[in-house]
């Protein structure tokens, strides 16, 4: 019994330590197994981890790569622009330099053309002061021997000489020319005043009044800031390709062209009409657009120039003297427009022309021609007079067209009726009112300041303004002013006039000394 219970327990105790040891080998089985498939797992999700990494990798690659292409397009981007920009600049500077180099010839080929001239004119003086002291040398020496031979004096074979011819036609001679003289002006100032209104009625002329600036309309004021460009390019380029000013104030919707050459403030305000109607404004499209405008000036100029000659009725005529008279539409003298003034003076020849009697069309011709050098005067040295005269010379105008352009101001003394019809038509143009911009009381009182200037010298008994205020005659004091004296008080009243007053044209000075003697038949 005993030994059976010890079996017992025995076996209870073998049984349960199988049991543990059993439950021990299968404890470590199963945490084997749970430390490989927990090993397994980890690999797995260090394999996953390292797969989005490389992939995170990638795509960070892929878009540092496209962040620098971005970024080195961008690049070049603004290294194209900013090189457009030094083109374009250097191009202008380049365009600026030429223009400066040739002012700076043009310049340096009149300073050295003045010079010769002052040479010549200095040596020419030298040479005249020569021969004057040889000449009074040889008149000396010439009077010495004829007193000599006479046995007078010059002042007593002055006094015989004049004694005995004075005392043999003195009184025929006064009573004719003094009948001649008056028939001949009698019948002169009869007709003179036919012909002068006869012309003025049968002419029809505009009363014109130009000024020197031009107004562009603008469609809003935000045009303004794309005229004037970025740092103000745009209107620089503008004002340096047309040489106009541009005026941009307060003024709404509207810019301002000033300039005293009416061609290129034309030019100017085309090519700004163009720019603001195209919408694209930078220094290339200006170029292109002044270009466009001055060929537009151009024709419109050949087209003026050839109506003005259909009008008149004048065939002929050189072309190049057509597009100069063409270019006497922008050209404007106090106010009256150039080109209408010669085309209204064409007229008035002609009509005058033929009341006298004498060749309608060369006078036509030569009214039309005779301020011809106005059109180029503001580029060329010298009076539009001489410009004219050598421009009607080289385009082979006759001799009598000539000297009616030479002679309408009074340089050169007319030598054929037509010139003195010039004359008289181009005065009763300019002076006939409301041709010029001058009112009546500026023309009263210029009258009225030649006549004071005139006055206030001595000697001078009266003066009278005449002719529209182009003369004054001044009536001197025989005692007191000689016949020498004559000559130094007109060169002083002239002089005094052109310091102090304004005047369209010339105005000539005539001084006149006579002795009257007066006594009675009793």
């Amino acid at each position: 019994m005993p030994n059976i219970v010890i079996t017992i327990i025995i076996a209870i105790v073998m049984i349960a330590v199988v049991i543990v040891v059993t439950a021990l080998a299968a404890s470590n089985i199963s945490v084997q197994n749970y430390k490989k498939n927990e090993e397994a797992k980890l690999g797995d999700a260090e394999e996953k981890a390292r797969i989005i990494i490389d992939e995170a990798l990638k795509t960070a690659e892929t878009k540092k790569r496209e962040a620098l292409l971005e970024a080195k397009e961008e690049a070049l981007k603004n290294k194209n622009e900013i090189e457009r920009e030094s083109k374009e600049r250097r191009a202008e500077i380049q365009r600026y330099e030429k223009r400066v180099l040739s002012k700076e010839e043009a310049l340096d080929k009149k300073s050295e053309i003045l010079e010769r001239k002052e040479a010549k004119l200095n040596a020419r003086d030298a040479d005249l002061d020569k021969q004057k002291k040889e000449l009074n040398e040889i008149k000396n020496s010439h009077l010495q021997e004829l007193e000599k031979i006479s046995g007078l004096t010059t002042e007593q074979a002055k006094e015989y000489l004049l004694r005995s011819v004075e005392d043999d036609v003195k009184h025929e001679t006064a009573v004719l020319v003094k009948e001649l003289d008056r028939k001949a002006k009698e019948e002169a100032d009869k007709r003179a005043k036919d012909y002068v209104v006869t012309a003025i009625q049968r002419c029809a002329a505009d009363h014109v009044a130009e000024t020197t600036i031009s107004v562009v309309q603008l469609p809003n004021d935000e045009m303004k800031g794309r005229i004037i460009g970025r740092e103000g390019r745009n209107i620089r380029t503008l004002e340096t390709l047309t040489g106009v000013n541009l005026i941009i104030d307060d003024t709404p919707e509207a810019v301002v062209l000033s300039g005293f050459d009416g061609v290129r403030r034309e030019v100017a305000r085309i090519a700004l009409e163009k720019l603001i109607v195209d919408g694209r404004i930078h220094p290339a499209r200006i170029e292109e657009m002044v270009e466009k405008a001055q060929k537009e000036v151009e024709s419109m100029i050949r087209e003026e120039g050839e109506a003005a000659t259909l009008e008149v009725g004048v065939h002929g005529i050189n072309p190049e003297l057509i597009r100069l008279l063409g270019r006497m539409k922008f050209r404007t003298s106090y106010g009256q427009n150039a080109l209408k003034h010669s085309v209204e003076v064409a007229h008035l020849s002609g009509l005058l022309a033929g009341e006298i009697g004498v060749d309608v069309r060369t006078a036509k011709r030569a009214g039309l021609l005779h301020d011809i050098g106005k059109s180029v005067d503001q580029d060329m040295e010298g009076t539009h007079v001489q410009i004219g005269a050598d421009l009607c010379r080289k385009y082979k105008e006759s001799g009598i067209v000539i000297n009616a352009v030479e002679a309408h101001h009074g340089d050169v003394e007319p030598e054929t009726l037509i010139a003195c019809i010039v004359q008289a038509a181009d005065t009763i143009s300019a002076a006939r009112p409301g041709a010029r911009r001058e009112t009546l009381e500026t023309y009263t009182n210029r009258l009225k300041q030649l006549e004071d200037i005139s006055n206030g010298f001595k000697g001078v008994d009266k003066s009278f303004a005449i002719q529209a205020g182009r003369e004054v005659r001044v009536m001197v004091v025989p005692d007191k002013v000689s016949d020498d004296e004559m000559i130094l008080l007109a060169r002083d009243i002239s002089k005094q006039i052109e310091d102090e007053l304004k005047y369209p044209g010339q105005i000539k000075v005539n001084v006149i000394r006579e002795s009257r003697v007066t006594d009675y038949a009793k």
